[in-house]
């Protein structure tokens, strides 16, 4: 396996976690289930960590594939800034849970400011990972690139 086989296997983690785990957020708010709040804080800290290597294979993968005439430097440019900002957001959204399991100790009710704060943290790292997600898939998947994007790439092909 290499970095960019890595980078594709690590990346599904934090977009669909960050789906699945707000999923688990919302239904722990809606049955005020102190448990799963705990469990989603848990898993947010871990979907953090998952993150710290991709961000890494990230960088070794576009290494690796500056010489395909596939590559487009705007587009791994676009996607590199979308990760970034992901990344920026998932990890917050992480800080922000593991004060959350700080602020549970010993059975404490976490605070309903830091609660609205990781909800609304939740869909906006979602957000940014499914974009990154995009504008990633799009390096390989010329059919859902941007017409203009399209066309360069055919362009760069055919010189």
């Amino acid at each position: 396996m290499d970095w960019v086989h890595l980078h594709l296997a690590l990346n599904h983690i934090p977009v669909l976690g960050t789906l699945f785990v707000g999923l688990l957020l919302a239904t722990a708010l809606v049955k005020k289930n102190r448990e799963l709040m705990r469990l989603s804080l848990i898993w947010f800290v871990a979907l953090t960590l998952v993150s710290v290597p991709i961000k890494f294979t990230g960088d070794f993968a576009q290494q690796a594939t500056a010489d395909s005439e596939w590559h487009s430097a705007e587009l791994v440019a676009n996607h590199e800034q979308a990760a970034d900002q992901a990344t920026s957001a998932i990890f917050l959204l992480g800080l922000f849970a593991a004060y959350g399991l700080f602020q549970c100790r010993a059975n404490r009710p976490i605070p309903v400011w830091l609660t609205a704060a990781i909800a609304i943290l939740t869909l906006v790292t979602f957000a940014l990972m499914a974009r990154t997600a995009n504008l990633g898939g799009q390096l390989r998947h010329e059919e859902i690139r941007p017409t203009a994007h399209r066309t360069e790439s055919r362009t760069n092909t055919v010189s």
